[in-house]
């Protein structure tokens, strides 16, 4: 019997050490990626560099203002095309589905999710920047808001599922139709968790480099309205990164930086959005 009792404490023992050795190993590879790039772009991020447009090949200095309102032109055309179809969409999976056809349509979520974002620059090439004859931030939205659609469709079925399921009895008994009890309740019970999904989706495309390079290429100026080429982060970084000149290098490692700082952000107030969430009583 003692025997059986030290063989399980070793066991545990090792598997604890086990498991804490990973989180400290996952936990190490993302402040040593920080802390990389805070060396080699750090000390290039500075406010000219957010505010300048790039300078012109060979000269030294510059910035990236306009990738950096490109980016956020392309994530808001992305978050009006892609978070309202995925939200209707998760909602009628969790409230309205059947057996079938609901099964169809998680399984094309989880398909499209997993196609790699080059296939969904070639597919937006072909759909809209062939037609239109030209490059556009409208293009690289909606490549980013295709790939938004499957991981909203999934976040806010699954936070939706998580609702207790008296809150849909007490609605309904008390006289409410089923859209009136989902619009009224269920959606606002589980509200917090779906934005922290959008949150999350959003930052998941923030980073996305091959669909640009197909839909709203690059631009080394302002790009006013929606319907010309547009600079964005991860194209920009791409394009310093593999240049001759050792300026653009560092500016490429400022601007990683600099998008890195952003999405882990969006991360960072989507887990406080959650768990303010799960803190509250109900």
């Amino acid at each position: 019997m003692s025997y059986r009792l030290v063989w399980r404490k070793a066991v545990n023992v090792v598997m604890l050490s086990l498991t804490g050795l990973c989180a400290l190993t996952s936990l190490s590879v993302l402040f040593f990626i920080l802390g990389y790039l805070i060396w080699k772009g750090g000390s290039h991020l500075s406010w000219s560099f957010l505010t300048h447009l790039p300078a012109p090949v060979g000269e030294e200095g510059g910035g990236m203002a306009n990738a950096i309102v490109g980016s956020g032109k392309l994530l808001l055309i992305a978050a009006l095309t892609g978070i309202p179809v995925g939200f209707l969409g998760g909602v009628y999976l969790a409230e309205f589905g059947g057996k079938t056809f609901s099964f169809l349509v998680r399984y094309t979520a989880d398909l499209l999710n997993g196609v790699p974002s080059i296939v969904m620059g070639i597919f937006a090439y072909t759909i809209v920047v062939m037609p239109m004859g030209h490059f556009s931030a409208l293009a690289g939205g909606l490549a980013l808001g295709v790939m938004l659609i499957p991981i909203v469709v999934r976040s806010t079925e699954e936070f939706l599922r998580a609702v207790p399921i008296t809150l849909r009895e007490g609605a309904l008994a008390l006289g409410a139709t089923k859209w009136r009890a989902v619009a009224t309740v269920i959606v606002p019970a589980a509200f917090q968790g779906i934005a922290t999904g959008m949150l999350l989706s959003l930052a998941r495309v923030a980073g996305e480099t091959a669909p640009l390079l197909f839909t709203s290429f690059s631009n080394q100026f302002w790009s006013s309205g929606f319907n010309q080429p547009t600079a964005s982060l991860p194209v920009m970084i791409y394009t310093y990164a593999i240049s001759p000149y050792d300026d653009w290098h560092r500016q490429a490692w400022a601007a990683g930086l600099l998008l890195l700082a952003l999405v882990l952000m969006a991360n960072v107030g989507a887990r406080l959005l959650l768990s303010r969430r799960v803190a509250t009583p109900r």
